[in-house]
């Protein structure tokens, strides 16, 4: 870690982070068992409900506020031709979901999305490639106007890494200040998959035609142009599978970096964190080689289209909640998934145990009626 004081302040995040809830967990596990259904009838949802109580610490937990903190950042590899939109797409965006709608603030589909399930949002300017106009629900964190061309040089420096890091965590403690106990980190910005597959493939130590897809939906040609760049990203061998900091510098994104610290915060805060898909997940690495104890806090929302994803979450050993086909990012597939959650908590929460409702234990309901 990084003998600044911002290195410090991370380093103490890092140590923050400690493990869920193990009693809590027992218990919600016990209490699953004696609800007035048939053993593993919610499927999933129970899975979910227990580890919920785990992140919460009690036996019915109660999630309140979702916020999801969109960080926006330019990638200098975009200047390689691997996205099949241009670079002036990300501040368009950026103005988007600040946009005045007659709806509400914003008109992405993140806003729309959270509008209708009760999200929060936060726009973070993590280091756009333009000059951004004022706007009073812009938070400010950029360090440079976007990162440098990852197919020659590092993308980031550890001391702009570190301070984005940060940037996101300060985030989403006012996310969380303001009551959110479900944060989604969510993302913009030209080129990061590429970024992401360049971090995964060194992260998990493995090819990256083996986790590069389409991103905005590039051709056969660009697509092995794409392969071809992150390859000789890693060739350049400038950070090491066992240094996450290092490669999150090297071949990550300031909006990445802003994400994870995003995820770090909310476990420091017992809060659990929703992955939206690909270039979260390529963070959630990150986040996790640095504070293993994080991975207990994650919850995969959807799979997203992106090739790389299962290996992600295989990594992650996190099961998604759904299969829509999504790779849009945003934080859009993590919104989904809010109403998911609470409604897990809820059937732990609030459904009667066999006891409590007296029903005889073998007379309850089954899906064979």
């Amino acid at each position: 870690m990084l003998q600044t004081e911002q290195g410090r302040q991370l380093q103490a995040l890092i140590d923050s982070i400690g493990p869920i809830d193990s009693a809590a967990q027992a218990a919600a596990e016990t209490r699953q068992q004696q609800l007035t259904k048939p053993p593993g009838a919610l499927g999933q949802l129970e899975t979910l409900s227990v580890r919920l109580a785990g992140v919460f610490g009690t036996a019915r937990p109660n999630p309140q506020g979702a916020a999801v903190i969109v960080a926006a950042g330019d990638h200098g590899v975009a200047a390689e031709g691997v996205s099949a939109f241009p670079q002036a797409v990300t501040p368009a965006m950026v103005g988007n979901f600040l946009l005045e709608t007659p709806a509400g603030m914003g008109g992405a589909a993140v806003n729309a999305l959270s509008r209708t399930l009760g999200a929060q949002v936060y726009v973070l300017d993590a280091g756009v490639a333009f000059d951004l106009p004022d706007h009073p629900a812009l938070i400010r964190a950029a360090v440079r106007r976007g990162t440098r061309n990852l197919r020659l040089e590092s993308a980031m420096t550890r001391e702009e890494t570190v301070t984005l890091i940060l940037a996101g965590a300060a985030t989403a403690r006012s996310a969380i200040d303001a009551g959110a106990d479900l944060l989604i980190p969510g993302e913009m910005g030209i080129a990061n998959t590429t970024a992401a597959s360049a971090m995964t493939a060194r992260l998990l130590d493995v090819s990256p035609e083996s986790v590069t897809g389409r991103g905005t939906g590039v051709d056969d040609d660009t697509l092995s142009h794409k392969v071809q760049v992150i390859q000789d990203a890693l060739d350049r061998r400038a950070s090491t599978a066992d240094d996450a900091l290092g490669v999150l510098a090297d071949l990550g994104g300031f909006e990445i970096a802003a994400m994870t610290g995003v995820m770090l915060q909310a476990a420091a805060l017992k809060k659990a964190v929703i992955l939206d898909g690909f270039v979260e997940g390529a963070a959630a690495l990150a986040g996790v080689a640095l504070a293993p104890h994080l991975r207990d806090y994650l919850f995969a929302a959807g799979l997203c289209a992106e090739k790389g994803h299962p290996a992600q979450l295989a990594a992650l050993n996190l099961t998604p909640m759904f299969d829509l086909g999504l790779r849009l990012g945003e934080g859009t597939g993590g919104v989904l998934a809010v109403p998911i959650l609470r409604g897990a908590a809820a059937t732990l929460r609030e459904m009667l145990t066999f006891e409590e409702a007296g029903v005889p234990q073998g007379e309850a309901g089954s899906d064979e009626r």
